[in-house]
C-alpha cells in the first residue's frame, strides 16, 4: 500500500501546480478501491488536498509552509481535465467591466457540468451550473459581457449595454449583437434596442 501512494505522490508532483488527481487517471497503478484508499490516506496526512469529491491537489509548498494552489489556475485544470466550460460569475464579470462598484466576497464560477463546491484549504469555490447561452464566447470579452448582463437583470440591461458600447471594441459588441438569437427574450430585446435603436 506504501508503494501506490508513493506512486500517486510522484504523479501528483509531475502535474502543473494546481492540476487535480482523480482516482480515474490512476487506475493504472492499482485497483479503483485500493487507488481511492491510498487518495483518502494521502490527504488524512496533509500531502494532498481533498478538493471535492474525488478531487484532489497537491499542496504548493513555500518558505511559509504548505498552501492550496491558486483558485484560477485549480478551475481552469479542473475545466481542461473534466472538459467543462467553467467561467467567471456575472458579479466578477460587472465588476471588471465597470459595470458595478460591487465587489464579489465569495468565490463562483459558472460551470456547463454539475453544481458543486471545491474546497482550496480554507477557502470553498462555488461552481454552478449554468444555462449555455451563459458560456457562449466563454474567455472572450463579448461572453464577459453576457454574464455581466445576465447578473444585472432586465431591469438595469439597457443602461448596461450603453456603457458596454462604449467600452467594448466595436468587433466585440458586434459579437455580442450577433450572439442575440441564443439569448433569452429579455436580453434579446435590449440588445437590439441598444444596437439599432
Amino acid at each position: 500500500m506504501r508503494r501506490l501512494a508513493e506512486q500517486i505522490l510522484e504523479h501528483a508532483k509531475q502535474l502543473p501546480e494546481g492540476t487535480p488527481v482523480a482516482a480515474k487517471s490512476l487506475l493504472y497503478l492499482g485497483t479503483r478501491g485500493a487507488v481511492d484508499q491510498a487518495l483518502s490516506r494521502l490527504a488524512e496526512r496533509g500531502q494532498l488536498i481533498r478538493a471535492g469529491r474525488g478531487v484532489y491537489l497537491l499542496p504548493v509548498m513555500s518558505r511559509f509552509g504548505a498552501r492550496a494552489p491558486s483558485v484560477e489556475q485549480a478551475v481552469e485544470a479542473l475545466a481542461a481535465q473534466r472538459g467543462e466550460v467553467i467561467v467567471s460569475s456575472g458579479a466578477v464579470a460587472a465588476n471588471s467591466l465597470g459595470l458595478t462598484t460591487q465587489v464579489p466576497v465569495r468565490s463562483v464560477y459558472l460551470t456547463s457540468g454539475r453544481t458543486r463546491k471545491m474546497s482550496l484549504g480554507k477557502q470553498t469555490v462555488e461552481l454552478r451550473h449554468a444555462p449555455r447561452w451563459q458560456l457562449a464566447m466563454a474567455h472572450r470579452p463579448a461572453g464577459q459581457a453576457l454574464r455581466a448582463l445576465a447578473w444585472l437583470g432586465p431591469e438595469r440591461a439597457e443602461a448596461a449595454l450603453q456603457t458596454l458600447k462604449r467600452k467594448l471594441p466595436p468587433s466585440e459588441f458586434s459579437e455580442l449583437v450577433a450572439a442575440a438569437p441564443q439569448l433569452p427574450n429579455w436580453l434579446a430585446r435590449s440588445v437590439g434596442k441598444v444596437a439599432y435603436g
